[in-house]
């Protein structure tokens, strides 16, 4: 199996390279690969102690940030490299001061894992739930390198769990530790012989937690919000958007509108902006303009939705309509109720939260107005949702505390 799994990645190395010719997210991933070791080289001398950290993408990153920003505070004498697998998250993250080199991870073949093994030559790799490269791993437990695996959620229909998984299950005999996010995960990994697990949680509540303790205003914002009640629709795809629009349009709330799509792009933010009935602003069109003056507002801008989603009374994620739903946690942590479209399984915080009445589903714009409805009408009722999102969690905060009592037993 070890030559059949080393002869399809390196075949597909090789398909990459040529579909990148064609293909621009593709060009990004092989492109950036072939800079890797050089920026390893740049950043890292023979003589530094090296921490890496490998997270897939965007979402993973974040799961990883807390701990990246307590080894830093920890640790400052030590290198912290890290990695992604996807564009999506190295495009974004490469100029991130949370560690001190950023690059892509080679794709899995013996030859790259030994010359990125021998440059990098980490004293502990942390890889970030799902991440499971069979070549990396093995020759980690070669090098007596300790590599923990955090805020992993199993699942049983991986290949792990099925009878024809034995060679990804000897993958996972060469991570040291396991932290997973719940009892589930460590049972099933209990089930094929592992007891090196831990349930500390998924870390992206203490980041979250983190959150509060910032700045968050926005001069716009406040002026925008003028002590009215405020709706914020964040990462919202067409299907969302075609409700929210609706609703707007409609509604005899005296409320405040704020829309943040997924998608930038001029066209469609113009296409939203057009479809609107009410008065209506870009982010982009609010200097020298009052933004109390208009009752909706469309960020067409990245990086502010967090603080955004403070001034908000009552919040709607988008992705639930097939897309894939995104961050929950960022709203709920303001202690507000917060809307999801219908498609939210697999997201463990989506569906707990959903459970205990926080997060608040639709299937259609009639469901959508009667919650809205009664989010805004009501006080007690708004107000009450949201502090089940809140003690939520709150009472799901410290897996970064119990990875990092690991971590430091390892490195001291």
């Amino acid at each position: 199996m070890s030559f059949l799994y080393n002869l399809i990645v390196s075949a597909a190395s090789v398909i990459l390279k040529l579909l990148a010719l064609i293909n621009r997210k593709l060009s990004l991933f092989v492109k950036g690969r072939k800079e890797t070791i050089s920026i390893i080289k740049k950043n890292v001398s023979e003589k530094d102690r090296v921490i890496w950290i490998h997270a897939a993408s965007l979402g993973e990153y974040e799961q990883g940030l807390p701990v990246m920003e307590k080894l830093k505070d920890l640790y400052p004498s030590h290198k912290i490299v890290l990695t992604f697998f996807s564009p999506s998250g190295y495009e974004v993250k490469k100029n991130t001061t949370a560690a001190d080199a950023v690059c892509y991870l080679p794709i899995d073949t013996k030859k790259n894992v030994k010359v990125f093994l021998e440059v990098l030559h980490p004293e502990i790799a942390i890889f970030i739930k799902y991440e499971i490269w069979p070549n990396y791993l093995k020759f980690l437990k070669e090098k007596n390198i300790p590599t923990l695996l955090i805020s992993a959620l199993f699942k049983e229909q991986q290949i792990y769990f099925k009878g024809y998984g034995s060679f990804m299950r000897k993958a996972l005999t060469n991570f040291t530790h396991f932290f997973v996010q719940n009892e589930k995960s460590k049972k099933l990994l209990n089930t094929i012989g592992f007891e090196n697990v831990t349930i500390a949680g998924d870390t992206r509540f203490d980041r979250v937690t983190e959150i509060l303790d910032r700045d968050n205003s926005l001069d716009f914002m406040r002026k925008f919000k003028n002590e009215k009640l405020c709706f914020v629709a964040g990462s919202t795809w067409p299907e969302d958007e075609k409700i929210i629009v609706d609703y707007i349009n409609q509604s005899k709330h005296p409320i405040q509108f704020v829309i943040a799509p997924h998608t930038m792009k001029a066209k469609h933010i113009e296409s939203i902006k057009n479809s609107l009935q009410k008065s209506v602003i870009r982010y982009s069109e609010l200097q020298d303009t009052d933004p109390e003056d208009y009752n909706v507002l469309i960020i067409d801008t990245i990086g502010l939705l967090t603080k955004i989603y403070s001034y908000a009374d009552v919040a709607y994620v988008g992705g639930g309509f097939a897309t894939g739903l995104h961050n929950t946690l960022e709203p709920a942590v303001f202690g507000i109720p917060v809307i999801i479209g219908p498609e939210y399984n697999g997201f463990a915080e989506a569906e707990q939260l959903v459970e205990l009445k926080g997060v608040l589903t639709i299937k259609d714009a009639s469901e959508f107005k009667t919650i809205m409805d009664r989010c805004l009408g009501e006080d007690n009722f708004r107000s009450k949702t949201g502090e089940i999102n809140h003690h939520y969690i709150q009472n799901n905060r410290g897996a970064t505390g119990e990875i990092m009592d690991t971590i430091h037993s390892i490195i001291e």
